[in-house]
């Protein structure tokens, strides 16, 4: 057993989940029997972000007699971005990929992501919006004045944080473990439009983004209120602070510093 935990898997699927008791079991069966046809290795890693339900619970009655299975149960609720990013620091695998709790995006997804990593990318991500990637689609089209509202959202964020994508939060994510650790130490929002932070910061360290489009099965219980939109605009305002103000960078430099030092003590 110590052995296979030293290996690096090929692929770390990381779910993070809050109070998903009712939601999350219906996802793990369908991703791990996905991993469980591939021929790479793989290991799965939920994220629980301060429950208050019985998603523990849930998790732990799933993972038993199962392999590859692992999971934080963080007690402090902190927010998505940060369990993300949690979860993406303590994954093993050459690939990094996260996706909702909801299963909205299936993980077949991952097959049309696969061979773009194979030969050598190092970002990619799926879109909901055809104006990223011709073959998304949405199983139930939003209402005009959502999409309208959203458009006009994201018009803003493209304008701010990160032009020419038109669907920054879906929620199927993937990256090579080294953009991962270059992205993610730096990162900085806890709330759900890290999103936006993390392809941003892909850019400022001169990752490409490769965009797929996704298959969208709307999850009835999953809503977006008015002032997430507003939040999502000021979340896009300090990331734009951020990199106007050099503050990625120094952190970055900052912990690039460090690495030697910790490199000669062991």
């Amino acid at each position: 057993m110590e052995r296979e935990e030293e290996m690096q898997p090929y692929l770390s699927v990381i779910i993070p989940a809050y109070n998903e008791a009712e939601r999350i079991g219906k996802t793990l069966a369908a991703v791990y029997a996905y991993l469980t046809q591939q021929s790479f290795t793989w290991e799965l890693l939920i994220v629980l972000d301060g429950c208050t339900d019985h998603t523990g619970d849930v998790v732990r009655a799933f993972a038993e007699n199962k392999v590859n299975i692992r999971w934080i149960n963080r007690q402090e609720n902190r927010g998505k971005g940060y369990t993300v990013r949690q979860g993406i620091r303590a994954a093993k695998g050459e690939i990094r990929l996260f996706t909702d709790a909801d299963n909205s995006t299936d993980m077949s997804h991952f097959d049309q992501m696969k061979p773009l990593f194979d030969r050598g990318e190092s970002v990619i991500i799926c879109s909901r919006d055809s104006k990223d990637a011709a073959d998304a689609r949405q199983s139930t089209p939003q209402p005009f004045h959502k999409r309208l509202m959203g458009d006009a959202g994201n018009l803003f964020i493209q304008a701010i944080a990160v032009p020419g994508i038109w669907d920054t939060q879906c929620g199927f994510k993937a990256f090579r473990a080294k953009a991962a650790s270059d992205i993610f130490a730096v990162a900085q929002i806890n709330g759900w439009l890290f999103d936006i932070e993390a392809l941003a910061l892909a850019r400022y360290f001169g990752y490409k983004i490769n965009i797929l489009g996704a298959n969208w099965v709307d999850e009835p219980h999953t809503h977006v209120t008015f002032s997430g939109y507003i939040k999502s605009l000021i979340e896009a305002l300090k990331v734009r602070w951020n990199l106007w103000t050099g503050a990625y960078g120094r952190q970055h430099a900052a912990l690039n510093e460090t690495q030697p030092s910790r490199a000669n003590q062991t």
